[in-house]
């Protein structure tokens, strides 16, 4: 499998159903770290609020790093008028050369879809983005975004597939971040659409935050099963809109190795 749709991958381990997952507690998983109040662990530590007003968003990050893991988290985004905001999800490392797994979740007009946007970073290089309309309303319950992160493979692709010239992240431990803020200089139609502030406060929602370490607790997932295969292929057919692999105009000097 080529590299740029494995990197999809990694990123579009979705959960379209609403099972139970066996969660921590976010008062001893996580640290919110800024806010001013904004943000807030209820219901004994089993859900987590981020909230957007006119002064300040707010966000978390997780007391332990990782290094290889299943990242499992639920999340209710903001419902309603979203445009210009912004709910990040993210595994990262820090530093000028640092790794980072991204999901950003891009607001929207009432009744119009959020869109998905994926980056992938190694050593400080990124600009490997992917964007997607998500086809279900993700505001209105929670749904299971996860990350399936490996020392062999994203998913499919061994390491020795991957271009020499690629750096793949698989030295640096990362911590896990989410934000809600203000983007509405890029975030909606490219800046076009503003936050409508008399809807504030946004909110968004998280809950059965799971993490599993040991390659035992997620022995065998390595690899996609031929349903979780043919979902993310009607997925790429059908609701992807950017796709730096195929963005000529951004690389006129050929397209990213892994794109090949």
């Amino acid at each position: 499998m080529e590299m740029g749709k494995s990197l999809l991958f990694l990123l579009l381990l979705i959960s379209l159903s609403l099972d139970v997952i066996v969660s921590a507690n976010f008062y001893n998983d996580v640290d919110i770290t800024w806010g001013d109040g904004r943000g807030k662990i209820l219901e004994n530590g089993q859900q987590l609020q981020l909230t957007l007003d006119h002064t300040s968003g707010s966000g978390f990050q997780s007391k332990n790093e990782y290094l290889f893991a299943k990242i499992d988290m639920q999340i209710k985004l903001v419902p309603g008028n979203s445009a210009g905001t912004v709910t990040a999800y993210y595994l990262s490392s820090q530093g000028p050369k640092h790794d980072e797994i991204d999901y950003e979740f891009l607001g929207n007009l009432s009744g119009d879809p959020y869109i998905m946007h994926t980056n992938v970073f190694a050593q400080g290089l990124g600009n490997r983005e992917q964007q997607f309309y998500l086809w279900f309303d993700p505001t209105l319950d929670f749904h299971t975004y996860s990350v399936l992160w490996t020392p062999n493979q994203i998913t499919e692709t061994e390491l020795g597939k991957v271009d020499s010239n690629y750096h793949y992240p698989k030295s640096q431990a990362m911590r896990i971040y989410s934000s809600l803020w203000n983007a509405d200089d890029w975030a909606t139609r490219g800046g076009l659409v503003k936050t409508d502030w008399s809807k504030a406060p946004f909110v968004a929602s998280f809950t059965n935050f799971n993490a599993a370490t040991s390659s035992s607790n997620f022995a065998g997932e390595e690899a996609l099963d031929s349903n979780e295969e043919q979902k993310l292929q009607w997925a790429r057919k059908n609701y992807m809109i950017y796709d730096y692999c195929s963005d000529t105009k951004r690389f006129p000097q050929g397209l990213p190795a892994e794109c090949k």
